[in-house]
């Protein structure tokens, strides 16, 4: 049986696990055309970076976030002993709805986190009016959208500080990696200095990672992913345990370690293919754009003006709870790579839910109970993304 991964990461090569003696830094340096990267174990663990730095330089405590992203971004803020605050998304989108957003920002507010969901680019514009006006930091989670752009630069440097993930299905990987980015060569020593103090070496979890790739290494195909990814998940799906089968089963254990150069050097021969799989993963998302967009009645997410996203995934929002279920009963173990972003709006995870307070999120909820997400992988042929297209036209 052949399983489709639900994102389209960049598969390793046996090459890769050679080191070669080139700088992942100075290559997504290069690759994204910015000043200096910093590496980091993780994504959250470069939010926790930043936010630690931004925290020393001012009094101010709550962060902004959307309803609808990743709970290790509120995970993220709560250690870092910062108030999550939690703000609506725009109607049918992803987006942050500006006008509440506006609302929110007071005195207290350090910072706005901007997220370009599933690779897709948000609208920047009002947001980094709306930090000016209030005095605010903008940090932009581009987790999923390592290659994207805005305006013609890099995803990460309109705010103030911005970071990808180089995790499993995040494109380019280190198992588990984040990379953090700033155009303020001051906070970009900050960071250093930050993650000097809270992310020391740690040999135990680095092993452990490092094995973790080599598994990735192996299995991170076709005919290995039933083992991987597929059985457990199934497993999941029979249990009704759907936190569990999309992962979003976080907790307040956050790892900080400093990455080994093992994982560096493999990380650097695999960017050296990133870009033309990008290129090949958004030659396929155009073509496949067109036959979803033949589907009455559904909303496919977009890149808003000036963006030019990744496309690890599509985001597909369903007109009804009950059609977005249909499609899912059909799809969701048929191994073809369908699946949920994430499982809740962040108020109504059970171990969020007496920690990010009340809040007003209709939109937010709405987006979750409607959306499900297609692979790009390019492993899926023609053929079976056409029984996810009439599967989907069905369940309406």
């Amino acid at each position: 049986m052949r399983e489709i991964p639900p994102t389209a990461g960049l598969p390793l090569t046996w090459r890769d696990l050679f080191p070669a003696g080139a700088s992942l830094e100075q290559g997504l340096a290069d690759f994204i055309h910015v000043p200096a990267v910093q590496i980091t174990c993780s994504g959250t663990a470069a939010q926790i970076i930043t936010l630690t730095t931004l925290k020393k330089q001012s009094p101010r405590r709550k962060v902004i976030l959307p309803a609808y992203t990743c709970p290790l971004v509120a995970l993220a803020i709560l250690h870092c002993g910062l108030q999550p605050v939690l703000c609506d998304l725009q109607p049918d989108h992803f987006d942050l709805d500006h006008d509440r957003l506006a609302a929110l920002c007071d005195a207290n507010t350090l910072a706005i986190i901007a997220t370009h969901l599933g690779g897709r680019v948000a609208n920047l514009s009002p947001v980094l009016d709306i930090a000016r006006t209030s005095g605010a930091y903008v940090i932009e989670d581009a987790a999923q959208s390592l290659g994207a752009t805005w305006e013609g630069h890099p995803v990460g440097m309109a705010g103030d500080a911005g970071f990808y993930s180089l995790a499993v299905g995040k494109g380019l990987t280190l198992h588990e990696g984040g990379v953090l980015i700033t155009r303020d060569a001051s906070l970009r020593q900050q960071f250093q200095a930050t993650a000097a103090e809270i992310a020391p070496s740690k040999w135990l979890w680095e092993l452990r990672r490092s094995v973790e790739l080599l598994g990735y290494a192996a299995l991170y195909q076709p005919w290995g992913l039933p083992f991987a990814y597929g059985l457990p998940l199934r497993r999941a799906l029979q249990q009704g345990q759907l936190i569990k089968a999309v992962g979003d089963d976080f907790s307040d254990d956050i790892p900080l370690h400093r990455v080994g150069r093992w994982r560096k050097a493999v990380g650097a021969n695999a960017l050296e293919r990133l870009p033309k799989f990008l290129d090949t993963l958004h030659l396929q998302a155009m073509q496949r754009l067109e036959k979803l967009a033949a589907i009455p009645d559904i909303k496919i997410m977009q890149d808003e003006p000036g963006g030019k996203g990744t496309w690890p995934f599509f985001m597909v929002l369903m007109p009804t709870l009950a059609a977005r279920d249909a499609a899912l009963r059909k799809l969701w173990s048929a191994g073809l790579g369908i699946s949920r972003l994430y499982i809740h709006a962040l108020a109504d995870y059970s171990y969020l839910v007496d920690r990010v307070g009340k809040a007003d999120i209709p939109h937010a909820r709405d987006f979750a109970t409607r959306m499900l997400t297609i692979s790009n992988s390019l492993w899926l042929d023609e053929a079976k993304f056409e029984r996810i297209c009439q599967e989907i036209a069905a369940a309406i």
